[in-house]
C-alpha cells in the first residue's frame, strides 16, 4: 500500500479507562472481526488479563478503513499494556507508532500513569489525540476533565473528542481523526533495511516469532538479517501481517507492521527494542532506545512439597519462554530446601507470575520477602551485585552499599496530601515539589527507595487515600546508604529465607515487630523456641514461644521432694534433647507477615 495511506499509532491510558474497550469498538467498525468473533477485550488473549480488566503484554493488529474521502486507509493498532511495571514494553510500542491516542475516564479524570504515558508519547514525537471516555456515565465529569486535558497537552477544546467506547459513541469520529491528524510513516522503502522489534514471543514450533515495524527498506522470505545487540544472522523463514492471527505475506516494506519468523531458538536472542538490519550492510544506524531488560525485583519461589521441584522447574521453563523479562535460577535454603531465585520487572509482574504458576501449572508455592538488587562496594574496591540478603559479605569487607533509588510522582486529591506525605516520609522518602493540576488534585514528586516501595506501599497509599492515588515511578539511580543486613534466628539457627536488608535507623523497630509476628504464628512445641533479630553478632530482638508443659508430678502426692526433682531433671533432659534434635516448621504465613508489617 502507499505509505501515505498507511497509520501507525497507539491507545494509551491509565489503568481501567477504557482502552481495551476502544480497540473492541475499532476492530467492529473497521469490520475486522465479525460480529461471532467478537469478545471483550479481544486483544488481552490472556484469561488473566480480562479479569483484572489490565493489558500484559502488547498486542498488534492491522485493519483497513474507509474515509470520508473514499480511501482506504491501512491502520495498524499496537495496544501497550497500562501498568507501570512494563513502561519498557509501552516506550517500544510508541517507537513503532508515529500517534497515539489518548484515552482519559470522563469519571476519573487524569491519573499518574496518564501523565506518564503521555511524557513517554512525547519524548517519542508522538502526534496525540486527546479521547474522553465514559461521557454517558452518571459520574462522568466532562467539563473538568476536559480542563484537566487542556492544562496537560494545551490547544484547542474542539480536538477533544468525546466518545463512550461501551456504548459505541463516537468511535467514528475518532477514526477520522485518526486520518486526518496522525502522519504517515517517513521511512523510505529504497533504503537498507531496518526495522524495530516492539514484542518477540516463543512458539513451541517456529521458535521465536519477532513483532515488527519496518523503518526502512524491505524485509521478504529467504532475506539474510542480522539483530544488531547479538550480531547474529539468519535466514528469514517467513514474514506477514497480523489480523488478530497472523497471515504470511511475501513481504513487508518501510512503514508496515507484521511478524518474522527466523528459526530462532532463544526469546533473549530477539529482545524487545533491538533493531533488524540487512545481513550484509555494516554501515547502518541502528534504531535508538534499545536497552537490555533488567529485573528490578527478587524473590524465592519454593514448591510446598519437595517433591514437585521437578514440575515446578518446567513451569518457570515454560513461562520464560514467553516473557524474556522474566528471569530465574536454582538456589537452595536450609529452611525450605530446592528452589528458584526469580527476577521480576515489579510488584505487579511478581504477582502475575505468581498466579500463573497457580493456574497454569497447579503448582503449590512458597514465596520468600521480595527484596531488591543492591551494590556493594568492598574495601578492595570490587562492585558486587547482590540479589539476595544472604549473599551479602560480611561487614568488615563492605565498605558501602548501594540501593536503587525511585523518582515518584503520585498523583492524588488535594484532601489526602497531608496523608500522602506521611506514608513517604515514614518509607525513607524525599520530598521534591508538589505541582497542582487544578484547585483539587495535585502531583506529588518524591524520591523513594525501592525496597521501601516493594513492601506494602500500594497497600497503605491506596488505603490512606481511598483508592483515589495513583502513583508511577522511574529508577533514578543506585544511591549509598546506612544499609545492613537483618537476620531472623529460630533457635540460633539463621532462617535465610526470612533475610532482609534494611535500613540501620529501621532495624531495630521491623526487627521487633518480626519476631512478635513470628510467635503469633510459630505454633508451640515440645520444647521452647527462640526467635532472635539480629544485626551482625548483635541481637536487637528477642522473643520466646513457650513450650508444652506436662505436669509429670501430678501423681505424687506426698512423700520426699527428691522424688520430685528427680522426675522434673528427667523432664528437663527430655526437652533438651528434643530441643536438639526437633525441627520447627516455619507456616507459609510467617514468610506473608513481612509483607504486612505495617499491619
Amino acid at each position: 500500500m502507499d505509505p501515505s495511506r498507511i497509520r501507525n499509532f497507539s491507545i494509551i491510558a491509565h489503568i481501567d479507562h477504557g482502552k481495551s474497550t476502544l480497540a473492541d469498538r475499532l476492530l467492529e467498525k473497521t469490520a475486522t472481526l465479525t460480529h461471532k468473533q467478537m469478545q471483550e477485550q479481544v486483544l488481552d488473549s490472556m484469561d488473566l488479563e480480562r479479569e483484572r480488566g489490565i493489558t500484559i503484554k502488547a498486542h498488534a493488529v492491522r485493519m483497513n478503513y474507509q474515509a470520508s474521502d473514499g480511501e482506504i486507509y491501512q491502520f495498524n493498532l499496537i495496544d501497550t499494556p497500562g501498568h507501570v511495571d512494563f513502561t519498557y514494553e509501552v516506550s517500544r510500542s510508541l517507537a513503532a507508532c508515529e500517534g497515539a491516542v489518548l484515552v482519559v475516564d470522563a469519571t476519573q479524570g487524569v491519573e499518574a500513569q496518564t501523565v506518564s504515558n503521555l511524557l513517554l508519547a512525547m519524548n517519542n514525537d508522538l502526534t496525540i489525540i486527546p479521547v474522553l471516555n465514559k461521557i454517558d456515565m452518571p459520574a462522568a465529569q466532562v467539563d473538568s476533565v476536559k480542563q484537566q486535558v487542556l492544562d496537560l497537552l494545551g490547544g484547542d477544546e474542539d480536538e477533544i473528542i468525546s466518545i463512550s467506547a461501551k456504548a459505541g459513541m463516537g468511535i467514528d469520529d475518532v477514526l477520522e481523526a485518526v486520518v486526518e491528524r496522525i502522519p504517515p510513516p517517513a521511512g523510505r522503502r529504497e533504503s537498507p533495511l531496518r526495522a524495530l522489534i516492539f514484542d518477540s514471543l516463543y512458539d513451541q514450533y517456529r521458535g521465536v516469532i519477532c513483532f515488527i515495524r519496518v523503518v526502512d527498506g524491505t524485509v521478504r522470505k529467504g532475506q539474510k538479517v542480522c539483530f544488531f545487540s547479538t550480531g547474529v544472522t539468519y535466514d528469514v523463514e517467513e514474514v506477514g501481517t497480523l489480523v488478530l492471527d497472523r497471515v504470511a505475506t511475501p513481504e513487508l516494506q518501510a512503514g508496515e507492521v507484521g511478524y518474522l519468523t527466523a528459526n530462532i531458538k532463544e526469546l533473549d536472542e530477539a529482545g524487545v527494542g533491538d533493531t533488524i538490519m540487512d545481513a550484509g550492510e555494516q554501515e547502518v544506524e541502528p534504531l535508538p532506545g534499545y536497552q537490555p531488560l533488567k529485573a528490578m525485583v527478587f524473590s524465592g519461589i519454593y514448591p510446598v512439597n519437595p517433591e514437585d521441584y521437578e514440575m515446578l522447574r518446567d513451569a518457570l521453563e515454560r513461562l520464560k519462554l514467553n516473557d524474556a523479562a522474566f528471569s530465574y535460577e536454582p538456589e537452595t535454603s536450609p529452611a525450605l530446601g530446592f528452589g528458584f531465585r526469580c527476577g521480576f520487572l515489579g510488584l505487579l509482574h511478581m504477582e502475575i507470575i505468581q498466579e500463573r504458576l497457580d493456574r497454569e501449572y497447579q503448582v503449590e508455592i512458597i514465596t520468600t520477602i521480595p527484596n531488591v538488587r543492591y551494590e556493594v562496594v568492598k574495601k578492595t574496591g570490587e562492585v558486587i551485585e547482590v540479589e539476595n540478603p544472604s549473599l551479602l559479605p560480611p561487614t568488615v569487607e563492605i565498605d558501602q552499599v548501594r540501593e536503587p533509588i525511585l523518582s515518584v510522582q503520585i498523583l492524588v486529591p488535594s484532601d489526602y496530601i497531608g496523608a500522602v506525605m506521611k506514608i513517604c516520609n515514614d518509607r525513607r522518602g524525599l520530598y521534591l515539589n508538589t505541582e497542582y493540576l487544578d484547585g483539587s488534585r495535585a502531583i506529588l514528586s518524591f524520591e523513594l527507595p525501592l525496597s521501601e516501595v516493594v513492601i506494602d506501599f500500594y497497600d497503605r497509599l491506596k488505603s490512606s487515600t481511598r483508592g483515589y492515588a495513583s502513583f508511577d515511578y522511574e529508577h533514578k539511580e543506585m544511591r549509598a546508604g546506612p544499609l545492613a543486613k537483618l537476620d531472623i534466628l529460630i533457635n540460633g539457627e539463621p532462617l535465610d529465607a526470612l533475610s532482609a536488608i534494611i535500613h540501620r535507623d529501621n532495624a531495630q523497630v521491623w526487627g521487633r515487630k518480626f519476631c512478635l509476628k513470628l510467635k503469633e504464628l510459630i505454633p508451640r512445641q515440645m520444647f521452647e523456641v527462640i526467635i532472635q533479630g539480629a544485626m551482625g553478632n548483635k541481637i536487637i530482638a528477642r522473643e520466646v514461644v513457650r513450650p508444652f508443659r506436662k505436669n509429670v508430678i501430678a501423681k505424687c502426692y506426698g512423700g520426699d521432694i527428691t522424688r520430685k526433682r528427680k522426675l522434673l531433671e528427667k523432664q528437663k533432659e527430655g526437652k533438651r534433647r528434643a530441643k536438639q534434635f526437633g525441627k520447627v516448621e516455619i507456616p507459609q504465613e510467617a514468610f506473608l507477615a513481612a509483607l504486612k508489617m505495617e499491619d
